[in-house]
Formats: C-alpha cells, structure tokens, sequence
C-alpha cells in the first residue's frame, strides 16, 4: 500500500476572494522555490462569493508580485474538508472559530492562525482589506513572511 507524504494545505478566510486566495497562491510559489511536494486550495468560512473569482484588487497586488491568483474560484469551508486537509491555515480568530465549528473535534489541532507562524501564539489577524483600498500590500507581506515559513518548516519536515 502506498501512503503518501505530500501535505495538503487550505487556506481560510471569510469570503475566499481576498485574504485566502492571496495566500494559496503564495504558497503555491513558495513550495516552488522550495521543491516542496504540496497541495494548496483555499475556501471561505461563507458561501457569500461561491464561484466568483479573487477581488480584483487582491488579484492586481498579487500579480504585481509575479503571482497570479486569476484561475481562482471562491468556494465555501466543507466538513469534508478537514479529513482530506493536513493543515488548514485561518486568516483570523473569526475564520479560527468558524472553522472549528465546522470541523468535526477530532480535527480541530489542523486549524491554525497564519500569523502563528511569524508571531507564535499571538494570534494576530491578517487584516480583511475588503472594505478598504489601502490593506492589500500589507496583506500580501503578512501572507509572504507567514508563508515563508511555513514552505521552510515542510522542507525541514517540521509539520
């Protein structure tokens, strides 16, 4: 029987068309970089968007960074999702909490907090920079150092 060791990640935020997009794609190009063997998708802890593509000014500042999120689709957090993810990266204590009350508790030590990752156990958020003009940059680096991380800590077997 052939077990695989490929990692599978799902990002998480609300609406899945600014924050969580931005970081799969990151992740995508990070695990490039690395020569690190995962999957990446990214859902939202809503149905509001399911279907439409990334907010067109996640996906400009994504590009302007040689990422392309375009072929992206939104879709909604399942249960199902938490047997088939090994991790599942929230982009804040909303999206933390929304997860978990999705996911059955046998899976609840997949969830986490992205920025974990930079600031252990601060739980800081990922800012939603929906409603504003002016987060998206900074969400990006937030995304890039976050993600960073987390391709270093796969390459080194540390998840």
């Amino acid at each position: 029987m052939y077990i695989s060791t490929m990692k599978r990640i799902l990002m998480v935020c609300l609406g899945n068309i600014c924050r969580s997009p931005v970081a799969e794609g990151i992740m995508k190009d990070k695990a490039k970089k690395y020569k690190v063997d995962i999957v990446v998708a990214s859902a939202g802890t809503s149905g509001f968007h399911e279907g439409e593509a990334p907010d067109k000014r996640s996906t400009l500042n994504a590009l302007e960074h040689g990422v392309d999120i375009r072929s992206q689709k939104s879709r909604p957090l399942r249960k199902d999702d938490f047997e088939r993810f090994d991790l599942i990266f929230t982009m804040d204590e909303s999206n933390f909490t929304n997860a978990l009350n999705i996911g059955d508790k046998k899976h609840h030590s997949k969830v986490k907090m992205i920025l974990n990752e930079v600031h252990p156990n601060s739980n800081k958020p990922v800012p939603d920079p929906y409603f504003g003009n002016d987060g998206f940059e900074e969400v990006f680096q937030l995304l890039d150092e976050a993600c960073e991380i987390i391709a270093l800590k796969l390459k080194n077997n540390e998840y």
